[in-house]
């Protein structure tokens, strides 16, 4: 084991060094240029969209898809406000200080921007397979909308995606459910990997369409329950609001004590970690945007991607907000705990047995609602990889095999510790980011045209047939 943390952590340090920095945030800045800010002055409308439960009919502006659009951004909810909400927050402020809280900030106010843009152009590229089912995500986005012969990066984030779905969507997500529960409620880790093995394998058996069914009842829940507890703590500790936002500011670019031998480590810690676990809640730039929003019945690309404002907007600037808020207010950095443990610790300060079971709900309702999520991403990456000629008999039978492996995994994850689980995720994310950030850099003028055509001269207007071309 000491062998593998080891090839990892060398691994690790390169994916997610300067360069990769960046290349996260230069692209969010790039794409926003091109949709000219539009993640801002369209927010509202995201927003808006959101909460009255719009599902594209009013007009009829209906195509075909698998799932209504209001389900597919229920979907991304749940694969991005998951425990990188909770445990992600929580490891960035242990092991980057304050100063990471301002660098997540940084990546979702681009990230918006990302997200607008994987999503639309996943649905722009998108494919019926061979069982009848949406195909979508950055791999049809490179090879339909670049050219063919930039399938060999299509082919590269599938296969990171394929893999890396069975970390930042499932082993982290079990092991970081098993560890609150154990902490608090002494659940005996092998317990907490066995429920949850036959509760994903109740769901993911009914593959995108059962998803979307729990995804929309579960996401606006999951996270208002969050929230109220993180509002209350927030709301005693009102006072101490002001001095942890301004730890926040003051460290992202100075050191601070027990953070680091000198100033240049300390805030490339900040930066890295606020990045890693940005990007690791968020997902913008991963290209798992276009992975959840192109099975949508909608047939208007950049409709779609406003979805993608809102989307960020609620698991970044204000959950991850809320946690760190919590955290800091609470004098939870303090105690030497980090993952969960270090969110459920704030919590419980205030609100004594209460706030461990809200961040227990928490953990348990985000953590269950990823693993649907995150199912599905990596059976659409592992999908793409067996090409065209293939029978519907045969789609069907890899999906069943990519679940029950799914299943196995998450029990496994349930009794891995903790530093290995976060090593492996930080790695593979990073790795599977690479394609995906290089294809949107290619395709940032396409992203903009989209983004005038249809919020400016209204050219992108419903058109009654709209054909998916079969994969």
């Amino acid at each position: 084991m000491e062998a593998i943390m080891a090839a990892l952590g060398w691994f690790n340090g390169i994916v997610w060094g300067p360069p990769m920095m960046v290349m996260i945030v230069g692209t969010g800045l790039y794409i926003t240029a091109r949709i000219s800010g539009r993640q801002f002055s369209k927010l509202g409308y995201s927003i808006k969209m959101f909460f009255s439960g719009w599902r594209g009919k009013e007009k009829g502006e209906v195509t075909k898809g698998d799932i209504t659009p209001f389900q597919s951004l229920t979907v991304a909810i749940t694969g991005t406000v998951g425990n990188g909400n909770i445990a992600g927050v929580a490891t960035a402020l242990a092991m980057g200080g304050p100063g990471a809280v301002f660098w997540m900030w940084i990546t979702a106010l681009v990230g918006m921007a990302t997200k607008f843009a994987e999503a639309s152009l996943a649905v722009k590229s998108r494919v019926v397979d061979a069982d009848g089912t949406i195909l979508g995500g950055p791999f049809l986005t490179i090879e339909r909308l670049i050219g063919a012969k930039w399938k060999w990066l299509a082919i590269l984030f599938a296969l990171f995606g394929a893999i890396a779905a069975f970390g930042i969507g499932n082993a982290v997500q079990t092991n970081s459910m098993a560890l609150v529960l154990n902490e608090y409620y002494h659940v005996p880790f092998m317990a907490t990997g066995t429920t949850l093995a036959i509760l994903i394998g109740l769901v993911v058996v009914g593959g995108i369409k059962r998803i979307g069914r729990v995804a929309e009842y579960l996401a606006p829940w999951m996270c208002v329950v969050y929230i109220i507890g993180a509002v209350i703590i927030l709301l005693i500790n009102i006072t101490a609001i002001p001095a942890a936002i301004g730890e926040i500011f003051k460290h992202a670019f100075t050191p601070r004590a027990g953070f680091g031998a000198f100033a240049g480590a300390t805030v490339m810690m900040s930066m890295r970690y606020g990045v890693a676990r940005g990007i690791f809640s968020n997902e913008a730039g991963l290209g798992t945007g276009g992975l959840s929003h192109s099975p949508t019945t909608i047939p208007i690309p950049a409709r779609q991607g406003t979805f993608g404002f809102f989307e960020v907007f609620l698991d970044t600037i204000l959950v991850c907000t809320m946690t760190a808020l919590v955290i800091l207010t609470t004098g939870a950095l303090g105690t030497g705990y980090t993952s969960t443990a270090l969110t459920a610790w704030g919590f419980q300060s205030v609100l004594g047995g209460a706030g461990v079971a809200v961040t227990a709900m928490g953990s348990l309702l985000f953590g269950y609602s990823t693993l649907l999520a995150w199912y599905y991403y990596g059976s659409q990456c592992g999908r793409y990889l067996f090409g065209k000629k293939i029978s519907p008999g045969a789609v069907k039978k890899f999906k069943l095999g990519y679940g029950v492996a799914w299943i196995v995994f998450a029990f496994m994850g349930g009794i891995w510790k903790v530093d290995f689980v976060w090593l492996l995720t930080d790695t593979l994310n990073g790795a599977m980011a690479i394609p995906s950030l290089i294809a949107l850099l290619i395709l940032g003028g396409l992203v903009g045209k989209m983004a005038r055509d249809y919020f400016v001269e209204g050219k992108e207007e419903y058109t009654p047939e709209v054909h998916i071309e079969e994969l």
